[in-house]
């Protein structure tokens, strides 16, 4: 039955991360505004509900490790993503490495759950996989809000 839930799981992350490719493709053409850059964390925490069951719930050895991922995870992300000014307005660039470092960030996470999944119950993976990519998303999005706060003082100073 586990393996069963491995692979589901596993096909549903490849559609998911497919599908956020598509998605960030898309948002790179209208420009970066702060309800765009808040909004996906806020909604994303809401699958922290997860916790209220035991199944789910991590110790704090866990916790720390999906965290420390998150963190590293987050670092890719932050360093890949660049910024273009068009019309007064700041914009996400299109990236041409951005489906690569997803889909590679896509197979780790894949490998690490096989890894992971012969010590640890489907329930605490899942749990340290929502906790590790809402740490990468939520630092991904302040290094968003920082550029954007920074853009906008200097349009502001060039006024």
């Amino acid at each position: 039955m586990e393996s069963i839930l491995f692979t589901a799981a596993s096909i549903m992350a490849v559609i998911m991360g497919l599908i956020a490719v598509f998605v960030r493709q898309k948002a790179a053409k209208r420009p970066l505004t702060l309800p765009k850059i808040i909004i996906p964390p806020v909604m994303m925490s809401t699958g922290a509900l997860m916790y209220v069951f035991p199944y789910f719930r991590l110790t704090p050895f866990e916790i720390g490790e999906a965290i420390v991922m998150g963190l590293i995870f987050s670092i890719v992300l932050v360093v890949t993503t660049r910024y273009e000014e068009k019309d007064g307005r700041l914009y996400v660039r299109q990236s041409r490495m951005f489906p690569v470092i997803l889909i590679g960030l896509l197979v780790l996470r894949i490998i690490l759950k096989a890894i992971l999944s012969l010590s640890i119950s489907p329930g605490e993976i899942g749990g340290m996989f929502f906790l590790l990519a809402f740490v990468m998303i939520v630092v991904w999005r302040i290094s968003m809000f920082i550029h954007l706060q920074t853009f906008n003082k200097q349009q502001i100073k060039s006024l």
